[in-house]
């Protein structure tokens, strides 16, 4: 019979050999395509525990290896990969107008496999709609896929929409998106999202602090401190775009007044152009980008509102003291579009210690797969854990 001790020192070995494995995992996610070698060397792993280590990847259908490239005399290496019959997460983004269905595998890169416009932005009817799209993708793959992820055009507080401006909802249950009860779900911002995955794989990888800014309908955003987003309490942080910073006389769709949304996206383009509030302001926003070329009007009308933004970045910059900012969606083009007038504001607005050596701004990477992106990162966070790990490999052959 095993002593106690005998005990302890049995969970302590699993427990080591899944911390060996997780780490070599996080490693994929960060680096895909990196080699054997490399990553034993990042991890300060010998030769043969790292051999140990993929082994056992390799028979968990957890990690596929492929003969490396030669570069030299050195003993040869593989290139490490998601194994083919590997765990996946599917992943959704809900947008204003449309939404997408993706899967990744381990190394957490999303591949589209539905996409369509809303037919209309009823609840019921855009969740019905991408529910669907989830449960094909779980009938494709069945039990390989652990976990499904959206991120939605929404506040979202405790794991739940509340409320979304942007698509007119109120609370929404997302719940229907669960494709098996044994299969969870998870909820997220997409600003937020898209954030948290610019500060892993993006143009924010390596940053210890970075903040990152999206303009689609209005502004979102998060603060990511080491790679994850400082969410607040209850999960709705972020909301950039309810600042007021705005004009108090003009009323949000969340109900506050003044908010910083009506001021930086495609209504107010056409606001400053005496034209109707459109329906979609991304698209709106988009098209006048290109009219401003040969449209003067247009072209001011832009550089109103690239001020209205650089002001408004001036002021997180100086309460949150990001190292780097990150632009996403209409953000980058604006700020392209009317770089004089949104470098002054930035500037005005900046305390003057800042002035000197303000942190970089710079475009998004992902462009707009970011929500994908960290919808899936925030999938596999929740699949590689010790017993994320341990449910899959009890339920291998």
């Amino acid at each position: 019979m095993a002593s106690p001790a005998d005990g302890g020192r049995s969970v302590r070995a699993r427990d080591a050999r899944w911390r060996g494995a997780l780490a070599v995992l996080e490693e994929l996610r960060r680096r895909p395509g990196a080699t054997r070698a490399d990553v034993a060397q990042r991890l300060g792993l010998t030769t043969g525990s790292a051999t140990e280590i993929t082994a056992r990847l390799r028979e968990l259908a957890l990690l596929a290896e492929t003969p490396a490239a030669a570069t030299g005399r050195g003993r040869p290496t593989t290139v490490l990969h998601p194994h083919p019959d590997g765990p996946l997460v599917v992943a959704v983004d809900i947008r204003q107008e449309d939404w997408r269905c993706a899967v990744a595998a381990l190394d957490g890169r999303p591949h589209v496999v539905e996409a369509r416009a809303h037919a209309d932005r009823e609840p019921a009817q855009v969740i019905g709609a991408v529910a669907a799209a989830v449960r094909r993708a779980r009938e494709r793959h069945g039990g390989r896929v652990r976990a499904v992820s959206a991120a939605v055009a929404a506040t979202v507080r405790d794991g739940r929409v509340v409320q979304s401006a942007a698509l007119g909802w109120d609370a929404v249950d997302l719940a229907p998106l669960a494709p098996h009860p044994d299969v969870p779900l998870l909820v997220g911002n997409d600003a937020t999202l898209a954030g948290a995955a610019e500060g892993r794989y993006g143009a924010a990888a390596g940053a210890g602090t970075a903040l990152h800014v999206t303009i689609e309908v209005g502004v979102g955003g998060t603060l990511v401190v080491d790679g994850r987003p400082v969410a607040g309490a209850s999960g709705a942080g972020g909301e950039f775009g309810h600042l007021p910073l705005g004009d108090p006389a003009l009323r949000c769709p969340c109900g506050a007044l003044g908010c910083w949304d009506l001021a930086v996206d495609g209504r107010a383009v056409a606001r400053h152009l005496g034209e109707p509030q459109p329906c979609d302001p991304r698209s709106y926003a988009q098209a006048a980008l290109e009219r401003a070329e040969r449209d003067p009007a247009v072209r001011s009308a832009l550089g109103h509102v690239a001020g209205a933004f650089g002001r408004g970045l001036a002021g997180l910059i100086n309460a949150l003291d990001p190292g780097v900012v990150t632009l996403g969606g209409f953000a980058e083009p604006l700020r392209v579009a009317a770089a004089a007038e949104f470098d002054a504001a930035l500037r005005a607005g900046l305390m003057r210690f800042r002035r000197p050596d303000p942190p970089p701004v710079l475009a998004a990477m992902l462009g707009g797969d970011g929500a994908l992106h960290g919808a899936a990162a925030m999938a596999l966070d929740h699949v590689l854990t010790e017993e994320g790990l341990g449910a899959w490999a009890a339920g291998r052959p």
